[in-house]
């Protein structure tokens, strides 16, 4: 018997007859003899829908209420879902968020501090399936506290790590992890194994799968995950701690990935002492606000110099309003603006030991005139920034150059 945290989407559960099907799903596993928990979304469209009320209420709404609102999606589809299994003869229940996960930091974007799994472990022991709607947490002034979008994944591998689950399997509307976005490929190919490490490079440079945020604390917590299809009994692909025997004939760049989110800014004649890249992206950081791609330039002799970075799209207007009162301690010239760029990655395990796949993407870009505004690197992943309107052209030719087009997966 295996203890099993089932995480649905929000198009798995978009109406009546899809959470039937997912029902049905459940009962398969729990009718194997496995302990299942399952955690849900809330309908496709439901949270933008709940947010642009929160919107219409009041431009400046309350955090707290926000959460309130945009929370209620995931429990309608929680109690629906639990309707539903014990209308088959299931013995199901529904819990509540706040009876669960206790949640610190800014409403609307908070983070998992802990996991009720005591009371959990009970209700499987007894042999009930808890419906447990995603998202959502207490904080500690006793309110209802989101996660931030993508936040069921992470409240699903939070609970599997809390109940100690076997595995906690991701259900979503594709059958699992592609070498690239199969709209900008069509010969974007499945892969039936990726390591934590290349996942989270992925979900971070704008594979939309799964949350980031879930794939840090699945590899901290060491918590087998699958992402599989919800619509048909397809395989999935594995996220697991390390590639084995099995994978050594796969590719060394494990995918491309590419993110239309970004948005670059230029502080122009910056004072070139000590401590001014500091004194530019603490204020940043402070607000929250997300920045990567940071490029530093002095020109030895002028005793000025400029500095680029990128933040999300969405905001770049909050980046500029959080920086425009320390002009003067930066002593900077203009700020410059760019939010038609892109940003393309290769990931894989590969990088660490091959500096040649560097230079093969550097050589591919250049190849097609594809100009490179920034670049980043990790052990495992290398991104350039672009021309958005080039950054399909880039991901299609990296593709092919890394053999990614070819079948090379099972």
């Amino acid at each position: 018997m295996a203890r099993i945290v089932m995480k649905f989407g929000g198009t798995s559960m978009a109406g009546i007859e899809r959470i039937r099907h997912v029902a049905a799903r459940v009962k398969r596993e729990a009718d194997a003899g496995n302990q299942v928990l399952v955690v849900v979304s809330a309908m496709a469209g439901e949270t933008d829908r709940l947010i642009q009320l929160c919107r219409e209420a009041a431009a400046l709404h309350n955090p707290h209420e926000y959460d309130v609102v945009v929370a209620s999606g995931e429990q309608v589809t929680a109690g629906l879902l639990a309707m539903t299994l014990q209308n088959m003869g299931v013995n199901a229940r529904s819990f509540m968020g706040w009876q669960l996960l206790r949640a610190t930091g800014a409403h609307g974007n908070a983070r998992v501090e802990a996991v009720e799994g005591q009371l959990l472990g009970a209700a499987l022991n007894e042999g009930i399936i808890a419906v447990i709607p995603g998202f959502q947490g207490v904080s500690d002034d006793g309110r209802v506290a989101t996660l931030g979008r993508g936040g069921s994944d992470t409240s699903a591998v939070a609970i599997a790590a809390g109940i100690k689950a076997d595995r906690c399997d991701i259900y979503t509307d594709v059958d699992g992890v592609y070498t690239t976005d199969p709209r900008i490929v069509p010969r974007a190919r499945k892969l039936s194994r990726v390591t934590f490490e290349e996942m989270l490079e992925l979900a971070g440079m704008g594979a939309k799968v799964l949350q980031v945020r879930s794939v840090g604390l699945a590899m901290r917590e060491k918590m087998p995950l699958r992402v599989l299809t919800a619509f048909d009994d397809l395989p999935g692909t594995e996220i697991v701690p390390e590639l084995g025997k099995e994978d050594m004939e796969r590719n060394a760049i494990a995918g491309i990935a590419a993110d239309r989110n970004e948005a670059r800014i230029t502080l122009t004649g910056i004072i070139d002492r000590p401590g001014m890249v500091s004194a530019a992206m603490s204020p940043l950081a402070d607000a929250g606000i997300q920045f990567d791609m940071i490029v530093h330039a002095a020109t030895e002799g002028i005793g000025a110099s400029d500095l680029n970075f990128t933040v999300p799209r969405a905001s770049l207007a909050q980046a500029l309003a959080v920086l425009e009162p320390y002009k003067e301690q930066l002593g900077y010239e203009r700020i410059l603006t760019n939010d038609k760029v892109a940003k393309v990655s290769i990931v894989g395990v590969g990088i660490r030991s091959n500096p040649e796949l560097a230079a093969t993407m550097f050589r591919t870009l250049a190849e097609r005139r594809i100009n490179l505004l920034a670049v980043s690197t990790s052990e495992i992943k290398v991104s350039a920034l672009v021309a958005e309107d080039e950054l399909e052209l880039a991901v299609r030719v990296l593709h092919t150059a890394f053999g990614l087009d070819e079948e090379q997966e099972s």
